[in-house]
């Protein structure tokens, strides 16, 4: 039976947010723009050609739309429906690369097929996000659970863990991100706070590690890092338990922390120090579990599994660091960190790409008018490091306006994640929101040196199809479930 015309319900591409679609086409046009400055040679007559990176661009630019076109035509609920089988579909097709015989520059990441190349991790990552989605909308779902929260972080480890066994850390790495969503569902800031302070601690402590106080053989690194661990979980039993007793131990941490400090700066008496700091962190890690059984309060007890957690870390990493870790992979953190220059090793990558978009300054240079990129100097221009290109011939000013559209589409995921009515889709947004952010974040601040390069490509940007699709199933999933948010079910 017909219903009446105000019941009608409203068509697809009338309810689609055209905004995020404009954004998305005009980082799609920059994108190919860049991929002609970073692939085009002297000499050449035809950058629309498919023997050309910038015409197999093309190509990959009018299939994704085509892509696009087809997910919003899709029902919505075949996302929902289909969440986990597409799930454990992509999973086994991580799982088989692992065995790939086909090895690109030392990964076995892709699967060749003839002349096409694809990379099922740039897929797996709105797979992850649509069962993320549909087992955090459950109904009895809680983040705060800590059967449910394994259970989520098992969803989120199962494709890491295949992606590194692929040797493909820097895209196992990008997963990471589903725990800004996490924060947005619920997630306890301690836990967050906790991630941050790792990242503290390990930079710190490699940083610091051969720097001495004094004449002793104590490290600044581990005697910072432990003091960190002792000041963090005070602040932590400030929050959530007894100020009182915060301060008492504060007092002490601080009297001995700076005892300890001038015995090694102007005493031999001890040469190292920081065995007595850790001894401190086990104190301490004591006196809060004392008084979590006197006041039978878990925050105590959480709080000391914080403090031998955070000890535990910083020397795990650092056994990783020295004895795990390939010679390349120590030698870009050393980079990173500036404990080591090596402008014709690791460093090589950073410091021509930081070359090439100085030399933009403001304008640009102008359109495939760039030297650093038109010679070659810049490895990985026209994928990893692109942004450089951009900044070359654009100029600052281009380099900002690439900037205000990923703002701008971050932004406009945010408006539309919020408005949608069911967990489902606002999850699945807020999951599509954090890949994006993290790629654009990292990828820049690699290209700038603030940053680990850890090989992952800029949105839209970065030359091949893979990426392109893979953010465009993200993007257009999320664009469709956002669609159908008024609809009447019948």
């Amino acid at each position: 039976m017909a219903q009446p015309a105000d019941k009608r319900q409203p068509s697809v591409l009338r309810s689609i947010d055209w905004w995020t679609i404009a954004i998305y086409i005009a980082l799609l046009s920059f994108g190919w723009i860049s991929v002609c400055g970073a692939s085009y040679s002297y000499g050449e007559t035809d950058i629309f050609s498919l023997a050309t990176r910038s015409g197999m661009q093309i190509v990959w630019i009018g299939t994704s739309i085509m892509l696009g076109f087809t997910i919003v035509m899709l029902d919505d609920r075949f996302y929902d429906t289909f969440a986990y089988i597409i799930y454990i579909l992509l999973l086994l097709l991580l799982f088989a690369t692992i065995f790939n015989p086909h090895t690109i520059k030392g990964s076995r990441s892709w699967l060749v097929m003839g002349p096409l190349r694809l990379q099922p991790a740039e897929f797996a990552k709105f797979a992850t996000a649509l069962a993320l989605a549909k087992f955090m909308s459950a109904y009895g779902y809680s983040i705060n659970q800590w059967k449910h929260f394994a259970a989520t972080l098992a969803i989120i480890l199962l494709p890491m863990v295949c992606i590194v066994l692929q040797r493909e850390t820097g895209s196992a790495l990008v997963y990471l991100a589903f725990f800004l969503m996490f924060y947005r569902e619920g997630m306890p800031g301690s836990i967050l706070f906790t991630g941050v302070a790792m990242v503290v601690y390990f930079v710190v402590g490699i940083r610091y590690a051969e720097v001495y106080i004094g004449d002793s053989s104590t490290s600044v690194g581990k005697f910072c890092v432990l003091f960190l661990v002792q000041l963090f979980s005070i602040g932590m039993a400030w929050v959530y338990c007894n100020r009182r007793l915060a301060l008492q131990m504060l007092f002490y941490c601080i009297s001995i922390t700076l005892a300890l400090f001038l015995l090694a700066r102007y005493s031999s008496l001890i040469p190292n120090v920081a065995y007595i700091q850790l001894g401190m962190t086990a104190v301490l890690t004591g006196w809060l579990v004392w008084e979590g059984l006197g006041a039978r309060i878990r925050n105590y007890f959480y709080i000391a599994l914080f403090a031998v957690g955070s000890a535990l870390f910083f020397y795990g990493a650092d056994f990783i660091m020295q004895n795990v870790m390939e010679p390349h992979q120590r030698s870009r953190i050393n980079v990173l960190l500036g404990l080591d220059e090596d402008l014709r090793g690791a460093g090589y990558n950073v410091h021509q790409s930081e070359i090439a978009i100085g030399s933009g300054g403001l304008e640009g240079k102008g359109f495939l008018n760039g030297t650093q990129t038109k010679l070659k100097f810049v490895p990985e221009q026209d994928t990893d490091f692109i942004f450089c290109t951009v900044g070359e011939e654009e100029g600052f000013l281009g380099s900002a306006g690439v900037l205000l559209l990923f703002l701008a589409l971050i932004l406009r995921l945010i408006h539309l994640a919020e408005r949608q009515p069911f967990a489902f889709g606002r999850i699945y947004g807020y999951c599509v929101l954090s890949i994006f952010l993290f790629h654009v974040f990292i990828n820049v601040g690699m290209v700038l040196g603030l940053t680990p390069v850890i090989g992952i490509p800029l949105p839209f940007f970065s030359y091949g199809g893979s990426s392109l699709w893979g953010f465009t199933f993200l993007l257009f999933i999320f664009l469709r479930l956002d669609a159908s948010r008024n609809l009447t079910r019948m």
